[in-house]
C-alpha cells in the first residue's frame, strides 16, 4: 500500500487538510484523517484528480503551426488529411506516444481517442485489420495514460483509409479489438460513427444496438446542418435521436451549432456534450449553446481534439469564459459543473487511484485562501501547475 500525504486534498466536494489518501491495487483505499508516519509526505501540493481528456485525435499534434493560415475547417481538413495518409504503424505510434506523454504531463490521466485512420492509404486493410488501433493504445500504455479507442465508423466520405466495405466488417473489428484488449487493464474500446455526414442512418441503427461508450461528431460546422437537413430532413442531433444513438452512454462532440431542439433532445437522452474550446477556437467553428446546455442539465465534458493546445485547465477557462462573452455577464457555468467536465471522480474509497500533484507554490496557486483554491486553479491556472501524476496509483 501506499499512502501520499500532501498539505491538502482538492476535488469538487472542496478542500481538506490534514489527511492522507491510502492507495491499494490502483485505487483509493482509504482517506485517512490521521497522517501516518511512513506516509509519502508532499509538501506544498495540493493532491487532487486527473484530468479527463473526453476526446482526442493524437495524430493531429503534427499539424501545430503548419495549419496556420487563412482559411476555413474545410482548408485545415486537406492538410490533416495530408498528414494522416502518411501515417503507418509505427509512426502512428510514434507520434500518439509523444502526444500522450504530453497529456500526461499536463495533468490528464485518461483520454478518448477518436481513432479513424484504420487501413493501408488505399484501402486495404494491413494482416491485422486493427494494426493501427494497437499501435496507438499501446502508446498510451507506454506512456502510463488510460485510453477508451473509439473505433470511429466510416461508410463513406473521407479517405479511402478510414472506410470499411460495409458495417458488418467494422462490427467485426470492434469485436476483435475488444477482445484483443481483454486482458489491458488501461485499455477500453468503444464506438464512433465519425459523423452523420460518414455513415448513413442504416449505419447509425446498427451502431446504436452495441454496448459501451459512443461518441460522434455532431453541429460541429453550419455546412454539416446544411448536408444532414438534405438527405434527412432532420438536424444532426435529432437524426441521432431518431436512429437511437442518443442515450446516456453517448457523448455528443461539440454541438458547437445545436439549436433549443437539439439542447432539449440532449438534455433529456442523458447524452453528454463534450466541448473543445482550444481547438474549436483555432478551426473557427463557432460559439457552443454553453448557457443553454447548461441550463437544461446536460452534463458537459472537456477535449483537446486537434492537440493544438494540451492543457486541461485552459479548456476549462475558455468554456467559461467563451459563454461569458456570449452571454455578456459572468459565471454561466458554475464552478462545480466546470470541475465535474474534468474530474471524473472524487478522492475517495473506491475511486481510481489517477491524480495529480498541484504546486502551491505555482504564482497562480500561492497566497490563495483554500476557499478559493479550485477558482484559482481554474480561472488562474495552466499546466504547470501540474507537478506529478498517477495513474492507478503509480
Amino acid at each position: 500500500m501506499t499512502v501520499l500525504a500532501p498539505e491538502l486534498v482538492l476535488d469538487e466536494s472542496g478542500v481538506r487538510r490534514g489527511c492522507a489518501v491510502a492507495i491499494a491495487d490502483g485505487v483509493i483505499d482509504a482517506v485517512l484523517e490521521e497522517v501516518p508516519p511512513d506516509a509519502e509526505r508532499l509538501e506544498r501540493i495540493a493532491l487532487a484528480p486527473g484530468f479527463a481528456n473526453a476526446h482526442s485525435h493524437a495524430f493531429q499534434r503534427e499539424l501545430r503551426g503548419r495549419v496556420e493560415r487563412p482559411g476555413d475547417f474545410w482548408s485545415w481538413r486537406d492538410e490533416m488529411y495530408r498528414l494522416a495518409a502518411s501515417l503507418d504503424p509505427e509512426t502512428i505510434h510514434a507520434s500518439s506516444h509523444t502526444c500522450y506523454a504530453q497529456m500526461r504531463r499536463a495533468g490528464y490521466t485518461s483520454v478518448c481517442e477518436f481513432h479513424y485512420v484504420h487501413h493501408r492509404p488505399d484501402g486495404r486493410p494491413y494482416d491485422e485489420p486493427n494494426a493501427l488501433a494497437h499501435a496507438v493504445c499501446e502508446a498510451a500504455e507506454a506512456a502510463g495514460l488510460r485510453i477508451t479507442l473509439l473505433l470511429v465508423a466510416y461508410e463513406r466520405g473521407g479517405e479511402p483509409r478510414f472506410r470499411d466495405p460495409d458495417v458488418d466488417t467494422f462490427l467485426s473489428r470492434v469485436e476483435s479489438l475488444r477482445g484483443w484488449a481483454r486482458n489491458r487493464p488501461f485499455v477500453e474500446v468503444g464506438v464512433a460513427p465519425h459523423s452523420v455526414r460518414a455513415v448513413s442512418r442504416a449505419w447509425l441503427e446498427r451502431l446504436a444496438e452495441l454496448e459501451g461508450p459512443l461518441h460522434v461528431h455532431a453541429d460541429e460546422q453550419r455546412r454539416e446542418i446544411d448536408e444532414c437537413l438534405a438527405e434527412h430532413g432532420l438536424r444532426p442531433v435529432e437524426l441521432l435521436a431518431e436512429t437511437g444513438v442518443l442515450a446516456a452512454r453517448t457523448t455528443v462532440v461539440h454541438a458547437t451549432h445545436a439549436d433549443a431542439r437539439e439542447v432539449e433532445l440532449l438534455a433529456t437522452s442523458g447524452a453528454t456534450v463534450c466541448l473543445c474550446p482550444t481547438t474549436e477556437a483555432n478551426l473557427g467553428d463557432g460559439w457552443p449553446p454553453t448557457a443553454e446546455l447548461v441550463a437544461a442539465g446536460v452534463p458537459l465534458a472537456i477535449g483537446s481534439d486537434s492537440n493544438v493546445r494540451l492543457d486541461p485547465l485552459e479548456e476549462l477557462r475558455e468554456v467559461e469564459t467563451v459563454a461569458r462573452r456570449v452571454a455578456e455577464c459572468r459565471q454561466v457555468v458554475d464552478l462545480t459543473t466546470l470541475l465535474r467536465a474534468a474530474w471524473p471522480t472524487r478522492i475517495e474509497p473506491g475511486a481510481p487511484a489517477d491524480l495529480v500533484a498541484l504546486d502551491l507554490r505555482n504564482d497562480a496557486l500561492a497566497c490563495v485562501r483554500d476557499e478559493d483554491l479550485a477558482a484559482a486553479l481554474v480561472f488562474g491556472g495552466d499546466a504547470s501547475t501540474v507537478v506529478r501524476t498517477w495513474v492507478a496509483g503509480s
